[in-house]
């Protein structure tokens, strides 16, 4: 993609990539005077122009800010500019200037036709009639050789590619930069987004939030619709949704969980202090909030006192023709009946199979031999919120309690936990 040029312009272009020119020797009449450090940019039209050089000096020296209109000549090889006295032009970037390998080379890119972060590994820049304008960003591999110093390589591989010209991204899709860009101090991350964010699945846009930074996240939930944002919140790692929280208002925390099931917004709220939640709590719909008080409430009994003793175990070295014969005696009597829990002498839990392995197994085969030894397990001092987490987590049917011997003290079942919730909620 290429920014839009009109045609009879197009004879005059030559492209840069900003990568190539970083670090150019600066030339005022033979002499070298700096390299050049960083581009000046300014946004008054589709695509950014070039206002002025940066050029860092050696020996202590202050930099130069040297208006495009003095450069005579540019390349890879030298720049050389045309200037009154050096001492003129001494000058570092003010608050509000746009640097474009400050605050666009290396920065993530929401790249929402691939739902994926990318990064800017690299600049295009086109000369058109002796002003040097901003059209691309590069996101290939390609791009990432140049920038890791492999520029050579890159050239001869971008030279005999065409396809990967088709990896940059035009300028024109960018939203306009901050204004006030000078008071990030260098640490904005630019959103660069080819689709409204609206348009996004929540899941999607869930995914590319926990990969942006801490800043990013909190901009994006404040853009969104309520509702939206809500839904998104949902799907979002708890330990980044803590994070998150941690940057969010109460009010419009309170505005999220409003729009969430008591039990979704419980979930949420029980990544926060006792005293956050409760604060959080005050500002909700008066009927949620006693809702989800009582969720919360029940989230740090112990799972043990919900869990069942009536599961089927069975012995390592029976068959599984036997342990069929068996099931439907046993099953009569069970409340978990969808795995078998192969155990010791002394109820150590060895292994677990899934009824319908059983089903499908030898009629010769040992339990041993078919069970799965590497069973996911909760503990004695486990937690229904950390049993719920589980079940979101693996999609189990059920699972298993032990001592600090592995002895199996109990099941509970997923239905059991839908179940408790809903008690919760009366």
């Amino acid at each position: 993609m290429s920014a839009s040029i009109p045609a009879n312009q197009k004879q005059s272009e030559q492209a840069y990539f900003l990568t190539q020119l970083l670090g150019t020797k600066v030339i005022l009449g033979s002499k070298r005077i700096g390299k050049l450090e960083d581009l000046v940019i300014v946004e008054n039209g589709k695509i950014p122009l070039v206002t002025h050089l940066y050029v860092s000096r050696s020996f202590g020296n202050p930099a130069l800010l040297i208006p495009w209109e003095k450069v005579q000549s540019i390349s890879t090889n030298a720049i050389i500019v045309n200037i009154e006295s050096l001492q003129k032009y001494e000058a570092t970037p003010g608050q509000d200037t746009l640097l474009l390998k400050d605050y666009i080379l290396d920065k993530k890119v929401l790249d929402l036709e691939g739902r994926e972060v990318e990064v800017v590994y690299d600049v295009k820049l086109v000369m058109i009639n002796n002003k040097l304008y901003v059209s691309d960003v590069d996101v290939s591999r390609y791009g990432l050789l140049r920038r890791i110093g492999l520029r050579r390589l890159a050239d001869l591989i971008y030279s005999l590619a065409n396809q990967i010209k088709k990896e940059t991204i035009s300028w024109t899709y960018f939203q306009p930069l901050p204004t006030q860009i000078g008071s990030f101090k260098g640490n904005v991350k630019l959103n660069i987004l080819k689709e409204k964010l609206s348009e996004m699945h929540p899941v999607d846009l869930a995914d590319i939030i926990e990969k942006l930074d801490q800043e990013q996240r909190v901009i994006i939930l404040n853009q969104l619709d309520t509702a939206h944002a809500s839904d998104t919140l949902e799907e979002i790692d708890p330990g980044v949704q803590k994070v998150i929280l941690s940057s969010l208002s109460k009010e419009r925390i309170a505005q999220l969980l409003n729009e969430m099931t008591p039990g979704q917004a419980a979930d949420v709220l029980a990544v926060l202090s006792t005293s956050e939640a409760r604060a959080i709590l005050k500002l909700l719909n008066e009927e949620n909030a006693r809702k989800i008080q009582a969720i919360l409430e029940n989230h740090d009994q112990k799972i043990l006192d919900y869990s069942t003793p009536n599961f089927m175990r069975f012995a390592p070295d029976v068959t599984v023709q036997q342990a069929r014969r068996h099931y439907r005696h046993v099953a009569r009597e069970a409340d978990v009946i969808m795995y078998l829990y192969v155990v010791d002498e002394k109820d150590k839990l060895l292994g677990v199979i899934d009824i319908r392995e059983l089903i499908k197994a030898n009629d010769d085969a040992l339990l041993k031999d078919i069970m799965v030894d590497v069973v996911a397990s909760l503990n004695t001092e486990s937690t229904l919120r950390e049993a719920a987490t589980m079940f979101t987590r693996y999609g189990f049917r059920a699972i298993p309690i032990l001592d600090e011997t592995g002895k199996i003290l109990g099941v509970v079942s997923y239905r059991d936990m839908v179940n408790l919730k809903h008690r919760f909620l009366e």
